[in-house]
């Protein structure tokens, strides 16, 4: 069995509820994918089994107001994630998977002690079904079309707060953190994700295209964060045995905060909303390895070519993802999609 070539796309965030990936919002606000995301969202065989582990670095210390560099309100912001997946072919067509993320570290550092902030926890449980509408055949080699359905459950805490010692009055005073800072968004968020493949000419050069939407809910809090909305297309051919390197082009969209307008009234949050929202368009060079069948190890490095921020906003800057997949079918007779192997 040989699943290098489907596998060698893994990429990531990761913006569900990014990573959250990297969020250039106000303060940190973020609204984007925190799902180490990855092209490999194809089906899986009948009763064949992946799991898959990520670890996602971010850090930046740039401000954009619009496209043009900004002053700085803080220092930088940096986070640590882990991000988790298994999933079963329930059939050839029909592929369950549950996904987690844990943030190891988000830290956003303020100029003053006082405006540093902390957090790290589960995240939030993705339930995520795919559904195959075209797959590989005999008149149809490797071209493949698979339609995503995600529905996200918020376990993390989206309301840590730190406290401020008062020394006239001896009292500690407590503040909600910002929503960057918070291990989760604490809001149920629906899913929509689209990934097709098929080879190019010349022969080992293949094309794959991964769409994302997400819509977002709203929290106790009052808060919504930005829909987001990403694109990505990637070229991937074999450079030796069992190595393989990618390319990925990807544009991102993320909407404005919403914050309801009682909550605004009675407390104006320690954010802007309005300081949210951006469009990002980065590349992303990408390179696997598969020692085993069923094992392929990652390595990505992702870079901003542009960006559009509403107002005054922290900046994507550095993000790293590795990560490493097996898969196992749990039935030797059957034959392994040949979406999944690269052709010799």
């Amino acid at each position: 069995m040989r699943f290098t070539f489907h596998l060698s796309f893994f990429v990531l965030a990761l913006f569900l509820c990014r990573p959250e990936a990297l969020q250039a919002q106000c303060c940190g606000v973020g609204g984007g994918n925190p799902m180490a995301g990855d092209a490999s969202r194809g089906v899986l065989k009948h009763r064949q089994i992946e799991a898959a582990l990520y670890y996602q670095l971010s850090r930046s210390d740039q401000f954009l107001k619009g496209s043009e560099r900004d002053t700085g309100f803080m220092k930088n912001f940096s986070s640590d994630y882990l991000y988790s997946r298994i999933a079963y072919g329930l059939s050839e067509s029909v592929t369950l998977g549950i996904e987690m993320g844990y943030w190891i570290d988000k830290t956003q550092e303020g100029f003053r002690e006082w405006d540093t902030y902390r957090s790290g926890g589960i995240g939030d449980i993705i339930l995520y079904p795919r559904f195959n509408i075209l797959k590989p055949s005999v008149a149809n080699r490797f071209n493949e079309l698979t339609v995503g359905l995600g529905f996200k459950i918020p376990v993390g805490l989206f309301n840590d707060s730190i406290g401020f010692y008062e020394p006239f009055s001896g009292e500690t005073f407590y503040s909600t953190m910002p929503p960057a800072v918070q291990a989760s968004s604490g809001a149920n968020d629906v899913l929509l994700n689209l990934f097709w493949s098929a080879p190019l000419r010349p022969d080992g050069i293949r094309l794959t295209a991964n769409a994302m939407y997400i819509l977002k809910g709203w929290n106790p809090l009052g808060e919504k964060l930005g829909n987001y909305l990403s694109f990505g297309i990637f070229g991937s051919r074999s450079l030796a045995s069992n190595v393989y390197a990618a390319l990925q082009m990807r544009y991102e969209w993320i909407g404005k905060m919403s914050v309801n307008p009682d909550v605004m009234m009675i407390s104006f949050p320690n954010y802007d909303p309005e300081a949210t929202g951006s469009r990002k368009i980065f590349v992303a060079p990408q390179i696997s390895y598969s020692p085993l069948d069923r094992l392929t190890i990652f390595a990505q490095a992702e870079y901003p070519l542009y960006q559009h921020v509403n107002k005054t906003q922290l900046a994507s800057q550095h993000q790293w993802t590795i990560g490493l997949a097996y898969r196992y079918l749990n039935a030797s007779k059957d034959v392994i999609n040949p979406s999944f192997k690269l052709k010799q």
